[in-house]
């Protein structure tokens, strides 16, 4: 498994920047769009050195998830590709509506 694949250190250093992430988000829901990038960031530059050890520097899946997290948070809602194309065909748009 891929938790067995971390070395200790690497994990611990993972966990506890991401209970700071996690302590950071809750406490800060109404936060800017650059707050949540730049805490992005600071997780990613703990977080991708571990995976790019592990996967060798790509392919891993993880990267592309870390991205999706800002839009999990609540931010506006892009959740899905398909869904957000549907709904302004099927909807009124701006123009209809003033």
């Amino acid at each position: 498994e891929v938790k067995d694949k971390i070395p200790a250190e690497d994990k611990q250093a993972l966990e506890s920047k991401i209970d700071d992430t996690i302590k950071w988000l809750d406490a800060n829901q109404s936060g800017e769009k650059e707050e949540y990038e730049e805490k992005q960031k600071e997780l990613e530059g703990v977080a991708l050195p571990i995976l790019q050890k592990m996967g060798g520097g790509g392919g891993m899946g993880g990267m592309p998830d870390m991205g999706g997290m800002p839009d999990m948070g609540g931010a506006a809602g892009a959740a899905g590709g398909a869904p957000p194309a549907a709904e302004p065909a099927g909807g009124p748009t701006i123009e209809e509506i003033d």
